[in-house]
This record gives C-alpha cells, structure tokens and sequence, in this order.
C-alpha cells in the first residue's frame, strides 16, 4: 500500500486506432453482457448475496431472541416495539379492570363510603391508562391505588417489576439497534475497479480504499479472499472455494492507517493464486476476490466492517490508479473525483509465472547458457567423431596404467612371500 502522492508529470492517455474506438463499445458491451451472467458471492455494496433455505431448526432464533430483534429490519423491530408496549398494557388494564369487576368497585361508583381497590377507575378505558400511569411511572394523582386492597398491591409489584424487564429489553434493543456501525461502513469506499500491473519489478494486483469521514478508523485491517471454484485431484468439486489473498499480513502492510486513500497491493509470486494467470486468462476465468476492512469506529469504539468484490471484468490488466493527494498551503487535500480514475501503462501480458521464468533465463551465467546451446543444438559430424576418439584414448590409457599397476602390485607380493 502507498499513499496517493500526485506527480508533478503529466499523464497522457494513449491515441486509440480508429479500429479500435469503433469496437471498443463492443467490447465495453460484452463485457457488460459477461458480467451480468456471472453470479456475485458479495455485491459491490458489500451484502452477501447468499440466502438461506430450507432452515429447519427456526427454535434456535427463538433461543437469541435478543440478536433476533436486533438483526430485524427497522420496519418489523418498530412493530414489535409498539406492540410489546401496546400488548402489555391493554393486558394489566384488563387486570386492573378484573380485579374491580370482582370486588364490586363498578357497582358502588357513586357510594361515598365505599373504599375501592383504585380511586376514579370506571370503566375498562380508566384501568387501561392507569395500566399506563403505573406502568410509565407517570403519575398523574388522579387514579391512585388505596391500601384497602392487597390484591391490587399484589398486582402493583408485578407490573412494575416486568414494565421494568420489558424496558430494559426493548429499549436495549433499539439502542444496540441504531448504534450499530454498519451505516459508518457507507463512508469508507472501495475503487470501482482492481488493477493488475507492474511494481517494483514484480506484477500486483491493487485496489483502492478510501475513508470519507475526518473521524478515523481505529486498529483498521484488510483482508482480500479469491472466490473460486475448484477440483481436487480426487476428483472433489468445492463450490465457491475460498483462497487467502497476502495483502501484507506477513509484513504489516495490512495494518491501515487509513487517513487518506491508500492503494493496497497483492504481490503475484508463487503463493498467489494468480500465479498462472496471464491477461488472457483472466478475461476467461470465472472468479471474484473479495476484500474485507474492518477497524473500530472511534467515536463509539465498536466494531466495524466494509465488503466489496471485484469479478474478472472489473480487474484491469495494464492499468494503474490516478493519485489523488496533493500537498497545498499547510495541508494535503484529496480529490475524489479522481479516486475511480485508472490510467494505462506499459504491463506484459503474460502470467507472473511466465514472467519469473523469463527472468531467470536471462539471469543464467553465460558458460552455462553456452553449455545448454551446445548440448541442446548438438556438435558437428567432424567434432563428434574427434570427440569420440578423444574419449576412446582416455580409457585405453586408464586401462593400460591399471594393468601396470595390478603387475606392480603382483610382483610386490611374491617378493614378500
């Protein structure tokens, strides 16, 4: 990753052919065409798009009901709310309506002398907002509970004790519920497309990120996962195969400090699943990488995480991303209006490992290189034949001195004797 530095240099876009301006809409539309076919794992907004069927054990929601809530949409947890609140009401209203109906305070509405269990309660309308009056704690003075009626104290603590747990459940709920980061998410941005070309002598893939608020995002991470299916040599399928993708995880560079847009880089070496892929392939191929940012919010301290994906046609072979940082008066600015744009370089086209290969062959000592030519294109007729009779000497004189020296030993040895 590096930080977004504009040069001084002047970017020239290259002169398309005329050809090629007349077929580069076709083009653009059938790669518009391919991408519409492929199925994404993770849209571009960061939803997984994967739905789940045929849940059997639906108890083990009911079990979490807590994260349940919390996870509904907000049009079904305001239902719930209200109706919690509504139901729980019209229930210790009905109580309260009960307990007047049995001991006969409805009957002797108009008796002075007669003590009911709750002051001015007349009708079901009276006990259901005294249900609320006790309920909210709102007390009003005009309806009041007296002391001549212990199945009312009873009935009291009861309703005070679970508005008190209703409370705390729901309200928890919507505050864990609008605290939830994931609208922070919608202000850290991914570039539209990937790009794979040449860094330091080696080919990477990049993609752009970018954090639109002035609040940081703390301990902020990257992860990057290739999705692909694949076959065992078993013969196994494995749908949507996970790879990990090094972003820098060995080094640190995954490790953000995500102040200004950064470029991320994946190096292709052997460990990287874009090993063999070259920019032809990569046109063909059926894959999507998946990148993963999470920090924590510093405003709040929690947790949160930003996905996008990049299929095949959105990774650009040859292509770099325009800097969008420039140092004015005091302070660095950065332009994202400029934060998408890619611009196009000189990248070979073929895979990385290709690419080694080439390297090293033109890194080989120049005795060995000569050795290999010679042994691969073969040595003349007239050579081979005096090479031939080079080596049949060689072996009649090493024959020869073994013989002498097998006498020499024989001849030692009867001396001895």
């Amino acid at each position: 990753m590096e930080q977004d530095v504009e040069s001084p240099a002047t970017i020239r876009q290259p002169k398309l052919p005329k050809q090629a301006c007349e077929d580069l809409p076709k083009q653009l539309l059938a790669q518009m065409e391919r991408a519409k076919r492929i199925q994404r794992y993770v849209q571009k907004d960061g939803k997984c798009n994967v739905h789940h069927g045929n849940v059997r054990e639906t108890y083990r929601y009911l079990t979490d009901i807590f994260t349940t809530l919390v996870d509904l949409k907000w049009r079904f947890n305001l239902f719930i709310f209200v109706l919690v609140y509504t139901v729980t009401w019209l229930f210790f209203g009905f109580m309260w309506w009960l307990i007047a109906y049995l001991r006969g305070d409805l009957d002797h509405l108009s008796d002075n002398k007669w003590t009911p269990c709750v002051n001015n309660l007349n009708s079901f309308v009276s006990a259901f907002l005294f249900s609320i009056e006790t309920e909210t704690t709102i007390g009003y003075g005009y309806r009041v509970i007296t002391d001549q009626c212990p199945e009312g104290i009873l009935l009291l603590l009861i309703q005070s004790v679970l508005g008190s747990i209703v409370n705390a459940f729901m309200v928890g709920c919507m505050f864990v519920k609008i605290s939830q980061p994931k609208k922070r998410a919608e202000t850290l941005v991914f570039s539209t497309n990937a790009v794979i070309s040449m860094r330091d002598g080696r080919l990477c893939l990049m993609f752009r990120v970018g954090d639109l608020r002035n609040s940081h995002i703390v301990e902020a991470s990257i992860r990057a996962k290739l999705i692909k299916s694949k076959q065992t040599k078993e013969g196994e399928f494995i749908p949507l195969n996970q790879t990990d993708m090094n972003v820098g995880y060995n080094t640190g560079d995954d490790r953000l400090f995500l102040v200004s847009p950064l470029i991320i880089c994946h190096e292709i070496n052997q460990n990287s699943p874009f090993w063999d892929i070259s920019q032809a392939h990569l046109a063909r191929e059926d894959l999507e990488v998946v990148v993963i940012l999470e920090g924590m919010v510093e405003a709040t301290g929690m947790t949160c995480q930003a996905r996008s994906s990049y299929i095949g046609s959105e990774i650009k072979w040859g292509y770099r991303f325009t800097p969008v940082l420039t140092l004015e008066d005091g302070f660095y600015e950065v332009d994202y209006n400029s934060f998408h744009d890619i611009y196009e370089t000189n990248t070979p086209a073929c895979s990385a490992k290709e690419l080694a290969d080439m390297t090293n062959r033109s890194r080989l000592p120049l005795t060995w290189s000569l050795a290999s030519k010679l042994s691969q294109q073969g040595l003349p007729e007239s050579e081979q034949e005096g090479q031939e009779t080079k080596t049949r000497l060689e072996n009649q004189g090493k024959s020869q001195q073994t013989e002498r020296n097998g006498d020499i030993a024989n001849v030692e040895s009867e001396s001895k004797v």
